[in-house]
């Protein structure tokens, strides 16, 4: 994000003239380092219990696994397999050569260099909401999401620097299943040159994203498979079942060298133990299941350790989000990500039905829990409501604020000789003076503070003769403004080109439906 003085603050200063160009306030929020120092909730004596405890449940209780190409690719490594209840038992030689193989750091690589970034741990990439049938806003109401609020979504993604990668923001559900693909693809491809996402519905669809993305931006399968181009989310199916779309999208993703972020969602009390440590324990064992499953298929392929955990509400069965409960899990899987040495994902995200201050609360808690744990990918970090059933325009905007000043903090603050300013600062006001003047403020007052998108700094006084305008409402007319001034990156034509070619015939051809 490139913020910009206006020209009545440079004048209001007492600085330049007409014909002074803009200063701008340019800024990088997109290698971020996580400054904060890390949480513990558990002793190291606990974590090892929980991952012995994860390893034997994976060796005496086992997973059940539906797709058969996966059953068989665990029994050729040696582990025991019930044909007929489908359950894979996987002795921990097996998962600790996986680990052992798995990379502890991935090259991200985007469609522009600038946006290339690095997953290993100490790193730190935010996503916005993701996976949502429903999108709202203050205008047009909440309504199931369509291919236009996905494009929306995109572009918003877009413009804000801090959003590293591309997130599934909504659902375009007025679009077939069969060929919703192409147009997540294709807009992907046109709108933005950030690293991309790719559901795991079956082979044929992420064979046909592969192609896509290796088109449009001019890889050879060598280049593809050589590093990290686009990721996929796997969610296992809480307790203890790998599905058919989600092993073969493991699968997939292994063989081609692109990477999974692993993310069991385990609800205490529900798919999961009621505490906080039977639940991370689970998760880690569905965690370590699936890493294997992809060490097994590719050693070394390119896979990122998480978890998604928190409590539901013991009242109504609903997911609760921005807990207590729901911090301490997050501290508990950065302390498993760090044993085992892995990036790893972890999330925020709000129960709220709207953008008001539960949201916003419960928001920035999880978050706050995520960067406290040291997670290298935070997603449902901006705009996710209703525990995942809707993301919101305003929501977006707001948190994105907040992420903003996250990363401003991550750059750490400078005490050289410049910053201390004994001679263009201290030496220069007298005492009971002011440094409005001084010649450091003068030489940063355009660009020494961040600048706020959304929220309004103004008195009670200036802030009324304005309309009294609250956020949420600010936050309208903020995402409006992107959406209506929205410039994509400039993307090679011919390979535009041969990208609509490829997508006419395969939808000639009927497309690929989803599978399961």
């Amino acid at each position: 994000m490139i913020a910009q003085t206006s020209e009545r603050g440079r004048r209001r200063r007492g600085r330049g003239t007409d014909a002074d160009p803009p200063v701008r306030r340019d800024v990088n929020y997109r290698q971020l380092r996580n400054p904060f120092p890390q949480m513990e909730v558990f002793p190291a004596h606990q974590i090892a219990d929980m991952h012995e405890t994860a390893l034997r449940t994976l060796e005496e209780l086992g997973v059940k696994v539906l797709l058969p190409e996966a059953i068989r690719i665990f029994k050729k490594a040696g582990a025991k397999v019930d044909e007929n209840s489908q359950m894979v038992f996987i002795g921990r030689d097996i998962v600790e050569a996986a680990i052992v193989s798995a990379p502890k750091s991935i090259a991200c690589v985007a469609g522009a260099w600038r946006r290339d970034f690095t997953l290993e741990l100490g790193a730190l990439v935010f996503q916005p909401g993701a996976g949502a049938p429903n999108a709202t806003d203050l205008e047009r109401g909440r309504r199931p999401a369509t291919g236009q609020d996905y494009l929306d979504f995109l572009k918003l993604t877009h413009h804000f620097d801090v959003f590293q990668m591309i997130s599934p923001q909504v659902e375009p559900q007025d679009l077939p299943t069969n060929l919703r693909h192409y147009f997540t693809t294709q807009a992907q491809m046109e709108l933005t040159d950030k690293f991309p996402f790719f559901f795991s519905r079956g082979t044929p669809q992420v064979m046909d994203c592969f192609e896509m993305l290796s088109t449009a931006r001019g890889l050879s399968d060598d280049v593809f498979r050589g590093n990290a181009h686009c990721y996929t989310i796997i969610n296992t199916n809480s307790p203890r079942t790998l599905d058919i779309p989600m092993a073969q999208g493991l699968i997939d993703f292994a063989r081609h060298g692109q990477m999974s972020i692993i993310t069991p969602f385990t609800l205490m009390g529900a798919m999961a133990p009621i505490t906080v440590a039977g639940a991370i324990t689970l998760s880690h064992a569905e965690a370590l299941a699936a890493l294997t499953l992809t060490q097994l298929t590719n050693p070394g392929a390119p896979v990122c350790y998480g978890t998604f955990t928190s409590n539901v509400d013991m009242k109504s069965g609903a997911p609760a989000f921005g807990t207590p409960s729901h911090f301490q899990a997050s501290l508990a899987a950065g302390q498993l990500a760090r044993y085992l040495g892995l990036p790893w994902r972890s999330a925020a995200g709000s129960a709220s039905n709207t953008n008001d201050v539960q949201a916003a609360n419960e928001n920035q808690f999880g978050l706050w829990g995520c960067l406290m744990a040291g997670a290298t990918v935070i997603i449902h970090s901006a705009g996710w409501l209703e525990g995942g059933l809707t993301v919101s325009f305003e929501k977006l905007v707001c948190d994105a604020e907040v992420l903003n000043m996250i990363a401003e903090l991550c750059a750490g603050a400078q005490a050289g000789e410049a910053e201390i300013g004994f001679d263009t600062a201290l030496r220069e006001v007298e005492p009971s003076g002011h440094f409005f003047a001084s010649s450091q403020t003068m030489e940063r007052y355009n660009t020494e503070f961040y600048e706020p998108h959304v929220h309004d700094y103004a008195n009670f006084g200036t802030w009324t003769e304005r309309g009294s305008v609250d956020a949420n409402h600010r936050a309208t007319g903020v995402w409006k403004g992107i959406l209506n001034d929205f410039e994509a990156p400039n993307i090679d034509n011919d390979k535009l080109g041969a990208l609509h070619d490829f997508i006419a015939r395969r939808t000639a051809e009927g497309g690929a439906p989803p599978e399961s």
